[in-house]
């Protein structure tokens, strides 16, 4: 929690180096949380699997925040921090933990690669409408992430394609409505969501029958915390910074950094082949990043 406390007073310091180091955490966390999520799978489902992480990701963080004196959430932020929950949580995570029990990586990567393009449409309907720099570095990253994915196994069941089409939809319209609301500071608003939304994915898990059967594995465990400590404590509450001091299209470039990352990691746990094609859709990914990061200081 020290590691937490001293990179919540660098950004309050120091806005544009906790800019970098946010984007640094929701760009490096979460690419390895699609592993994490697929080692998590194997020893627990997927809703209640996320409703562990979630409420114990939120729990800690809550009680620590409160510990160093932050308020409590108003009434008016709890319902707010609820929608959040519904919608970027329980939603946007736990329908990808579903999804991955089913559907192939590679058309995985590219349904939640399509999230900066929402987010860019949701945000043009409220006004803020992303510049042409900013449009083209959207398209340029999600074509990078289709050329990355070219080859790939597209198997999918048909709920798990409905639950990737879903999920980014649910997470974009999340971050968009988020802007503007009544609602704590960005790390007490992490917190909240995630509290609201682990408590709903464990009703939603318990209704569909999810049961644990048998004692997980260690390794199922571990990736379990690491996406409680990690995906969801320190990026999470990056990204909620994120939504609060840049840019919409900036902040949900991360979607574009994940899939590459994802498929490094993959090459050197898993050892799976890395060819020239997929090096060119990096740096085709890349560019789109940077382009979006250039229209942000154009913005600014």
């Amino acid at each position: 929690m020290n590691t937490i406390a001293a990179a919540a007073n660098l950004v309050r310091r120091q806005p544009a180096s906790g800019a970098w180091l946010a984007l640094a955490a929701v760009y490096l966390i979460w690419g390895s949380t699609y592993l994490g999520i697929r080692i998590a799978l194997d020893g627990y489902p997927p809703f209640l699997m996320g409703c562990l992480r979630f409420l114990a990701a939120g729990g800690l963080f809550y009680g620590f925040l409160r510990w160093r004196g932050r308020p409590a959430p108003t009434r008016a932020q709890w319902r707010n921090a609820m929608v959040l929950g519904v919608l970027m949580v329980l939603l946007g995570n736990g329908l990808v933990n579903f999804a991955e029990q089913t559907v192939s990586t590679g058309l995985s990567a590219i349904a939640i690669a399509s999230m900066p393009l929402w987010a860019g449409m949701f945000s043009a309907f409220r006004g803020r409408h992303p510049s042409r720099l900013e449009w083209l570095g959207l398209g340029l990253g999600f074509a990078g992430v289709v050329w990355l994915n070219l080859g790939s196994a597209m198997s999918a069941s048909v709920p798990g394609m409905i639950a990737l089409l879903a999920a980014p939809v649910a997470w974009a319209f999340g971050s968009v409505w988020s802007r503007d609301r009544d609602l704590p500071d960005p790390f007490m608003t992490s917190a909240t969501q995630m509290l609201c939304g682990g408590v709903m994915m464990g009703v939603l898990g318990l209704a569909l029958g999810e049961r644990m059967h048998a004692l997980p594995s260690m390794e199922s465990t571990l990736a379990v915390v690491y996406l409680a400590l990690f995906g969801s404590i320190v990026a999470y509450s990056a990204y909620a910074w994120l939504l609060h001091h840049v840019r919409p299209a900036l902040a949900t470039s991360y979607a574009y950094v994940n899939p590459p990352i994802a498929v490094l990691l993959g090459a050197v746990t898993l050892g799976e082949r890395v060819d020239s094609h997929m090096v060119g859709a990096m740096l085709v990914i890349l560019a789109g990043v940077l382009i979006i990061t250039r229209a942000k200081a154009r913005a600014a």
